[in-house]
């Protein structure tokens, strides 16, 4: 399963706090079991996003715990846009075929 990943700082994160995460984050590197496909930090350096490929939740569901102590975070599991396509329009034929 595909999932995109975004964080902000939450508003309460000063400088030592800051100071910390990175701490945290230098030591930290991802799960085996998870595929970064992509990730970017935000160009006003109060967040980023992460596109990651596992097939256990477990993975992102850990670090979230890790690092939720100074970020917000939203974890929306996603699929291609082809995907998304084909079965809209089989909804659509569903939904057209009832009188």
């Amino acid at each position: 399963m595909k999932y995109v990943i975004s964080w902000v700082a939450k508003p309460t994160v000063g400088e030592a706090e800051a100071a910390r995460s990175l701490q945290v984050f230098s030591k930290w590197s991802p799960s085996e079991k998870a595929t970064f496909e992509q990730f970017l930090g935000r160009a006003d350096a109060k967040g980023g996003f992460a596109v990651v490929t596992t097939d256990d939740i477990n993975t992102i569901v850990h670090d979230m715990a890790i690092f939720g102590t100074w970020f917000d975070m939203e974890v929306t599991p996603v699929i291609e846009i082809g995907d998304l396509a084909a079965i809209s329009t089989e909804a659509l034929e569903f939904m057209g075929s009832i009188s």
